[in-house]
């Protein structure tokens, strides 16, 4: 028996404060939380019934699929497209807009996904998830191709993760606040243990790749360098550093404890603009950090503000406390000055 609040019920109560409420929206959750619960069965069982390892297949990134990424795409597909609240969806595993089989009835919505984030991690039994970002469907399409998804973040419905690790919590948005949920496995039930999620203000903690540093723009060699100087550096404070390889455990717990993360742009493919897929891993993640009180940029702009061109775009990504994100940007911002005039933004920095 639990006496907190179920997730079914939250949303319902989120619903009858809404003035005209269908229940579509609603339904939708409530069929994401659902597939989220069969792919935390699967993540969970693992080596028992053969579902480690690679599919020897690519994804349209180029990407080598895990057997996982192939079964939870399936399981959001399937779990998805009968429901009757999508008007389409679109996956990091797929390379197209998946449209809903005309055999089906067709709802208002679009939904984006990353099926199963940071499944490099899965053979080595490390936290992965999956990402979700809900939009509106445009007034009149009947047919919904790519350019309907391409609206920036701010006009996202709803956002969440459900995070796969020594307990499955999903964490979600609706523009009205961060609320985390730990499923609870046996009713089968994701009770409400997180209430109000608020990214801390102060950190000590950052997370990036630095294996990567050689190939960095500037601004973020400096902020590094500065949090590796450690008291005696210009920050005065011993900074630790954390890199899960996960997206959805670097931010989870970023909501939990805070920090920062970052995967900017790097000079080893100059031909990619960022790492991260804006549609279905930095915007939503970006509305969630945000509604938690921190803060989300590419160095230069504000995520949810960039105006997307393509379903797979990539983007730089710098979110976390609110404050040392603003310090990035600022490096961003200071360094790009110095380049128009010819110099360089701190005397002795790498350009």
């Amino acid at each position: 028996m639990h006496n907190g609040t179920s997730l079914t019920q939250f949303i319902i109560e989120e619903q009858r404060r809404i003035p005209g409420a269908t229940g579509d929206f609603t339904s939708l959750l409530n069929d994401i939380v659902t597939a989220c619960k069969v792919i935390a069965n699967a993540v969970s069982k693992g080596g028992l019934i053969g579902i480690l390892g690679t599919a020897g297949s690519e994804n349209v990134q180029g990407e080598t699929q895990k057997k996982l990424d192939v079964i939870a795409n399936d399981v959001l597909v399937r779990s998805m497209e009968w429901t009757g609240h999508l008007a389409a969806m679109a996956s990091e595993e797929m390379e197209d807009v998946y449209r809903i089989p005309g055999r089906y009835p067709r709802g208002k919505y679009l939904l984006l996904f990353d099926p199963l984030d940071g499944s490099s991690n899965i053979d080595v039994n490390v936290s992965v998830g999956t990402i979700f970002s809900v939009l509106r469907c445009p007034e009149g399409v009947d047919e919904p191709a790519v350019e309907h998804f391409l609206q920036p973040g701010t006009e996202q419905v709803c956002a969440g993760y459900a995070i796969y690790g020594p307990s499955t919590m999903l964490v979600l948005t609706t523009g009205h606040g961060v609320n985390g949920f730990t499923l609870d496995r046996e009713i089968g039930e994701f009770v409400l243990t997180h209430p109000d999620m608020q990214v801390p203000a102060e950190t000590s903690e950052f997370a990036i790749n630095v294996s990567n540093e050689r190939f960095w723009e500037a601004p973020v060699q400096r902020y590094v360098r500065e949090c590796l100087q450690g008291e005696e550096g210009p920050r005065g404070r011993n900074f630790n550093m954390r890199w899960v390889a996960s997206m959805v455990a670097e931010v989870h717990r970023i909501l939990t404890r805070g920090g920062i993360f970052m995967y900017p742009w790097d000079r080893r493919d100059p031909s990619k603009p960022g790492r991260l897929r804006l549609m279905y891993e930095a915007n939503p993640m970006a509305m969630i950090v945000e509604q938690a009180g921190g803060a989300a940029s590419t160095g230069r702009a504000r995520i949810l503000e960039v105006r997307p061109t393509e379903l797979h775009q990539r983007v730089p990504v710098v979110l976390g406390s609110r404050e040392e994100v603003e310090r990035v940007v600022r490096y961003h911002r200071e360094h790009d000055r110095a380049r128009a005039r010819g110099g360089s933004p701190v005397e002795g920095a790498p350009v």
